[in-house]
């Protein structure tokens, strides 16, 4: 059973916005060529509610009982948001409520709000061909790069206009299927996260001290665990005169965008193939380029192949300090996660050389999860050591208690505490930290 609207009022039938849109858009093709975005706005405004006028006549003159008031500025709105924003969906991108949308079919939808709650909503789309449009749309107004959406190219990931991530398939689904995440937090600090409940004051501080101490960190979790924030929240520790280079699959940082905090950002993103297979550009090649930038730190969105090599060769040849994150069941999976994307890398390192390259690398993992009361928090934090290459050693010196939330547990090596001290860490808060 479809669930009500989440931003309140009634939800427009897609039928009908589908046969409106229709007329507006031949009599928008008429007239709305080459004008300024803001008259042809206005030109869209109009048709929409002459259109809405004579549906509502031949209502009448059929006998048929006209649409409410509204019914009528449902409608309204759904053909404005088809023409200006992302028709069915952009509704629901519009709700700040709305955590995360889940389209199995234009008329299976569902959505997770920010306190929790799971619920259908109405369809986005008439038809599932009008549900590929609609993602074909969004992959236009994403900007930046050409991306395809069709059966040759069937699954399709890019960063909305309102910092939404969109990840949708067809072709190898039964219906075309997509999911949308909203990162509540765009601009956040270590210190909102701490009002959140999401770290304590001592792992604040020390989260901070190790960006300024310009230790590698590896952030880990499962999916929507808040390695984003995380990474994000960590970014702000960093001194705005660094050169950072972001590389992502689509674009989902934002460190670019808070030119106040990080002004000497450069942003890169892959490139899938042109219509001719061609032009593709991969996570590790974008890597590579981002090395070539002289930047002081190199941020990856996310490593799940290939780039892991270059991300960690970056770590250990001069760019201390850089970050990634990647999916992991726990800070010691992690490791091991990484080793395994090295050793299946082109260059096909052996166990041996992969440890070695990962010992020398990173210096810390910070692991993400959700605790019993589900809050998302640190859970653990994982100190690498030096390696001779047969393993990864590592002490968890904070580990995941009864609730998850992470505890202190090992000492931290003597010389790395006189590193983060001298970043302005304070030891006694890691042995007095309590949530």
């Amino acid at each position: 059973m479809t669930g009500p609207d989440p931003a309140g009022g009634s939800a427009a039938p897609p039928e009908v916005v589908a046969r409106l849109r229709a007329r507006v858009s031949d009599r928008l093709a008429e007239r709305g060529a080459g004008l300024p975005d803001a008259e042809r706005d206005a030109l869209i405004a109009g048709l929409i509610a002459e259109e809405l006028v004579r549906s509502a006549e031949a209502d009448i003159a059929a006998g048929r009982t006209p649409p409410s008031p509204q019914a009528e500025a449902a409608v309204a709105r759904a053909l404005r948001d088809s023409f200006t924003g992302l028709g069915g969906l952009q509704r629901l991108l519009d709700d700040p409520q709305v955590e995360d949308i889940f389209v199995n079919g234009c008329d299976n939808v569902w959505i997770r709000t920010t306190g929790g709650r799971v619920m259908r909503v109405p369809a986005v789309a008439a038809s599932d061909a009008d549900l590929v449009d609609l993602v074909r749309v969004a992959a236009a107004r994403s900007g930046q790069e050409e991306r395809r959406f069709d059966r040759g190219s069937p699954g399709l990931s890019l960063r909305l206009p309102g910092g939404q991530r969109l990840f949708a398939v067809m072709a190898v689904a039964k219906r075309p299927s997509l999911s949308i995440r909203r990162n509540v937090l765009q601009k956040v600090t270590l210190d909102d996260l701490q009002q959140r409940g999401e770290i304590t004051l001592g792992l604040r501080e020390l989260i901070a001290a190790m960006v300024r101490a310009r230790k590698n960190l590896i952030i880990s979790g499962g999916t929507g665990a808040g390695k984003t924030t995380l990474l994000r929240a960590a970014a702000g520790a960093m001194s705005p005169l660094e050169r950072i280079v972001t590389v992502e699959d689509a674009y989902e940082l934002g460190l670019d965008e808070d030119t106040d905090a990080h002004p000497n950002t450069a942003a890169l993103q892959q490139r899938e193939p042109n219509l001719e297979g061609v032009g593709g550009i991969d996570m590790s090649t974008m890597v590579r380029w981002g090395l070539r930038m002289r930047p002081d730190r190199v941020i990856v969105g996310e490593s799940r192949g290939a780039e892991a090599v270059p991300m960690l060769l970056a770590m250990s040849q001069g760019n201390d300090g850089s970050m990634c994150t990647l999916h992991a069941s726990s800070s010691k999976q992690a490791l091991s996660r990484l080793a395994t994307y090295v050793m299946q890398a082109p260059e096909r390192f052996p166990f041996d050389a992969a440890n070695m390259l990962i010992g020398q690398a990173v210096d810390f993992v910070i692991h993400l999860d959700t605790a019993t009361d589900g809050t998302r928090v640190v859970s653990s934090i994982r100190q690498v050591l030096e390696t001779d290459g047969t393993q990864v050693p590592s002490n968890e010196i904070y580990r995941p208690g009864p609730d998850r939330r992470a505890l202190p547990a090992a000492p931290m090596r003597a010389d790395t505490l006189d590193q983060l001290a001298a970043a302005g860490l304070d030891p006694d808060l890691l042995d007095k930290d309590r949530w």
